[in-house]
């Protein structure tokens, strides 16, 4: 697949999307947002892939979309007659929105490796990864309210979900920068470590959880998502359900037969 503003490598099971605008910190333009959903839909539906990592390159993760530019909000900001609140939300349902839906429907891990520093909208889009490692050098800012603007892109949604509605409201609400270490501490991200490391740490994790059994995985994911809006009795019954599915499966006898023997599993993913 070729693509313009975005890297999509595969290697040993793992899918790695790379921003590829670094003379502009890797902010979005219509082009990179229709290329990384494309890239997601893809490692979605390779059955090969077992895990995604999204990632920036140079010195920055993603400043979000290009005000100057090819996202549509220099455009509607410089337009003689400002677009319909209507036309406004179409935008971002049908353009910015799509990488979130993509997100949505990716049942493997995805996996938000850190380099640098995630603003405004690209804060939320490391909000939405399973897992963040961050380099040292990362930096985090819900910038929207220095511009007079609310999140637009789930960061109303997925922060509160991560650190706490109070820590969620104070960065929404004041637009501060949160360092690499605040944010471990915070719980927004897992891991920290050295710039020259984050990669080969990222590609590390990814393939230990690409060995796992699959299915199961997956299925968990879908659990513990689900669980934040179900109720007690919708969260059990699916619950069952996925055991039930789970039980089925190959890695299901793999895993016992593995455990009898004194020896690692061998998943196959089905």
């Amino acid at each position: 697949m070729d693509f313009e503003q975005i890297l999509y490598t595969k290697d040993g099971g793992v899918a790695t999307i790379t921003l590829n605008r670094p003379e502009r910190m890797n902010a979005f333009t219509d082009v990179m947002i229709r290329e990384w959903a494309s890239a997601l839909e893809d490692a979605r539906l390779d059955r090969g892939v077992r895990a995604v990592i999204v990632t920036g390159n140079g010195r920055g993760f993603c400043a979000g979309a290009d005000l100057r530019g090819g996202s549509g909000v220099a455009e509607t900001a410089r337009a003689e007659t400002p677009p319909a609140a209507a036309d406004r939300r179409n935008w971002l349902r049908d353009g910015v929105h799509a990488v979130p839906r993509a997100v949505q429907l990716l049942d493997k891990p995805y996996i938000a490796a850190v380099n640098g520093a995630a603003v405004g909208a690209g804060m939320d889009m490391a909000s939405m990864a399973d897992i963040r490692i961050a380099s040292e050098q990362a930096k985090f800012a819900m910038s929207y309210v220095k511009v007079g603007l609310v999140p637009g892109d789930g960061g109303c949604y997925f922060l509160p979900r991560i650190v706490g509605i109070a820590k969620a409201l104070e960065l929404i609400w004041t637009g501060d920068f949160m360092d690499a270490q605040e944010a471990l501490r915070a719980g927004y991200v897992s891991n920290v470590v050295p710039g020259d490391e984050l990669m080969a740490s990222a590609m590390e994790f990814a393939r230990r959880l690409g060995e796992g059994p699959a299915v199961a995985m997956q299925l968990a994911k879908r659990l513990v998502y689900r669980g934040l809006e179900a109720s007690w009795h919708e969260a059990f019954e699916e619950a069952g359900q996925a055991m039930a599915i789970a039980m089925t499966t190959e890695d299901a006898r793999e895993g016992p037969r593995a455990f009898a023997e004194s020896r690692p599993p061998k998943f196959v993913g089905r």
